[in-house]
């Protein structure tokens, strides 16, 4: 089954290895157009290899084995929260202080992109009407996010930099302190109006949360770990 391919070569790949990179974001870019004008479900392989201009399809198995994986890169192509923490490892030792305000900044930069909109609607729209993609949808996007800042602050309570709390908890209200500043720079931008500027929101934002779970006493342990 294609789908599940795990060749080690691509025997219809005749071109220079060096576009491979290109080609990828080729294939990317024709997904995102016809996920977003198909649906999940009537976006096929055959129809994105088409609109990239391939000449096979199964080319497309190359680079993501299933159409599901393929519709994840999307999303983290389109969405620079989940291209921030696309490496975890990088961030899970940084400082709350310096964390926070990045993620924040790329989730408002997520709602604020030109794409927003139809990727919102792409997500929501096919998890309302296919309730059995819901969980593929969702794991796609907003649990990526809410496991990587769940993880993140278990580790930052683990250094000392945090006060014990229910994590997953913490991290749904982080993401919903943000909520509204996103939805006014995409669905609802009558809340912008008179609203603060992201960079404010965000330093507002962090500055309360960190203040209602900050272990001052730890945070300096934490420095001179």
């Amino acid at each position: 089954m294609r789908g599940n391919r795990t060749d080690q070569s691509d025997p219809t790949d005749r071109s220079d290895p060096s576009d491979q990179p290109n080609r990828r974001s080729l294939i990317l870019g024709a997904a995102f157009e016809e996920f977003a004008a198909k649906g999940f479900r009537g976006a096929t392989i055959k129809s994105i290899a088409r609109a990239a201009r391939l000449q096979s399809s199964a080319l497309i198995y190359w680079y993501f084995p299933t159409k599901e994986a393929l519709f994840r890169a999307v999303l983290g192509e389109q969405a620079p929260i989940l291209r921030a923490i696309a490496a975890p490892e990088t961030l899970i030792d940084l400082p709350p202080e310096e964390v926070l305000p990045t993620l924040a900044h790329a989730f408002l930069a997520t709602a604020g992109s030109p794409v927003a909109e139809r990727l919102l609607r792409l997500v929501i729209g096919e998890a309302l009407r296919h309730q059995d993609l819901a969980a593929t949808l969702v794991a796609a996007g907003p649990r990526r996010m809410l496991t990587f800042l769940t993880a993140y602050l278990d580790r930052q309570i683990a250094l000392g930099r945090l006060r014990p709390h229910n994590t997953q908890s913490s991290a749904r209200a982080f993401i919903g302190m943000l909520i509204p500043q996103a939805a006014g720079l995409g669905l609802l931008p009558a809340l912008a109006e008179g609203g603060p500027s992201n960079a404010d929101h965000v330093a507002t934002v962090t500055a309360l949360f960190l203040h209602g779970l900050g272990n001052e006493a730890g945070s300096e342990s934490g420095k001179d770990a």
